[in-house]
Formats: C-alpha cells, structure tokens, sequence
C-alpha cells in the first residue's frame, strides 16, 4: 500500500508524462508535492521503486521508468511508460553487447564528467570495441568517454574511454560512476564518511565534494579503461 504522498507523487509523474512526454524536474516535484526539500523527493522515488511502481535508468538525468500504476489509479494493464523515451532494454539474461571470438561492441552514452559535474549522459553516443576479458559473465556494461582532468593520478586522462559495470553499490574506495541529485553524473572515488559520501577527485586541484547519502546514486564501477595514442 502506498502513503497519500507516494501516491500523488507517482500520480503527478504519471500526469506529466502522459501530457508532456518528460519527465517533471525534482524542484516540479517538490513544488507540486509541497515539500520543503528535494531529499523528500528522493526517498519517495525510492519508496516507489522498492514498491516496483518506478525503476530508476541508469546513467540519464531523472530517467524513470513506471513499471504499474496501482488500481486506483485506473490503469491494470501494467504497461511500460518511460521518460525521454529511451529504447527499452534487454531482457536481464541477455548481454548488452554482441559477443564475438575475444572481442565485445560496448554502447558509449556519451561523455562523463572527471571534474565538476556535468549533466548526465542521456544516449548512445557511438560504440566501440573491447577486449572481452574487460567485461564479467551477462553483467551490463557501458563505456564513456572522459571529459577533465580531476582522476589523472589514478590513470585516468581527459578523452580516455572508460568502461563500467552497471551496478547501484560500491566497496569504499571504488572509482564509480556517480548521478548527484539525480542530474548530473560524474567519474570519482567514492569514500563514505559517517552518514555521508565523498566523492574524491585523484588530481591535487580537485576538492572532495561531500553529499548526503541520499544526494548520490551510484550508476555503476569502473572496471576498465581505453586509451587512444
């Protein structure tokens, strides 16, 4: 069962996108839920996405899928409607990328921010092709392109293509893929201090930007990197 607030959220999303075709912005969301705070929004997206109401896309800005409605709302059919009408995904047993001899074709989303945020990566930019040992089993992955210079004592340099594994957890320590805010993704180190998370630049003129918890949402883990000479 959802609360009142859960639900007339879910409601406005829905409207939105029925009506507009995008996604409302979270300060929308808070000015139509009359919240004081976008941190409200975050949990009550993922009250809904636990609840399997929304499923949350990875590496776009405020990208959400409606999984259902519930009945009260008038919609049993349990159809699919998703902001920025993006391509839907595989199935979870089929790999992202076609498999050849040692070699697999990854999807570049675009270019990912090794310095202050930038907005988050939004569609396929091109593809490019890996070694496979880069990549693990039927886990998703993606690549993207680095833009700055903020991680180049961990290896990592303005126009490297990076590849990550898809995942929404992270050991301390791990360079990942970062969604601050829902809106801007950003390549760093993520440390967690208390009940907050560090995100860490690996260059000396970069400062350590601190968020609450529920201001970061991790899009997935650097596994391997590829460089143009």
């Amino acid at each position: 069962m959802l609360t009142k607030k859960q639900m007339d959220l879910l409601g406005f999303i829905h409207k939105r996108i029925q009506q507009d075709g995008v996604s409302p912005s979270f300060d929308e969301m808070k000015e139509a839920l009359d919240l004081r705070s976008k941190s409200g929004i975050h949990r009550l997206i993922t009250a809904l996405e636990e609840r399997g109401f929304i499923r949350r896309l990875p590496h776009r800005a405020r990208a959400l899928e409606i999984v259902k409605l519930p009945d009260a709302m008038g919609d049993r059919s349990n159809n699919v409607t998703q902001l920025h009408k993006t391509p839907p995904k595989p199935a979870d047993n089929t790999p992202e990328f076609p498999m050849g001899g040692d070699v697999v074709t990854l999807a570049v989303m675009g270019q990912i921010a090794a310095g202050t945020p930038i907005a988050a990566i939004e569609q396929v930019a091109r593809h490019v092709s890996i070694p496979s040992d880069m990549v693990s089993g039927h886990a998703r992955h993606f690549a993207l392109e680095v833009k700055g210079d903020s991680m180049i004592n961990a290896g990592i340099n303005n126009g490297d293509i990076v590849v990550i594994r898809e995942q929404n957890t992270a050991n301390n320590g791990d360079i990942v893929v970062a969604l601050v805010d829902g809106q801007e993704a950003t390549l760093k180190r993520l440390r967690r201090r208390g009940s907050a998370i560090a995100l860490e630049a690996a260059n000396p003129a970069y400062e350590t930007r601190l968020y609450g918890a529920d201001q970061v949402d991790v899009q997935g883990k650097l596994v391997g990197l590829i460089r143009s000479y």
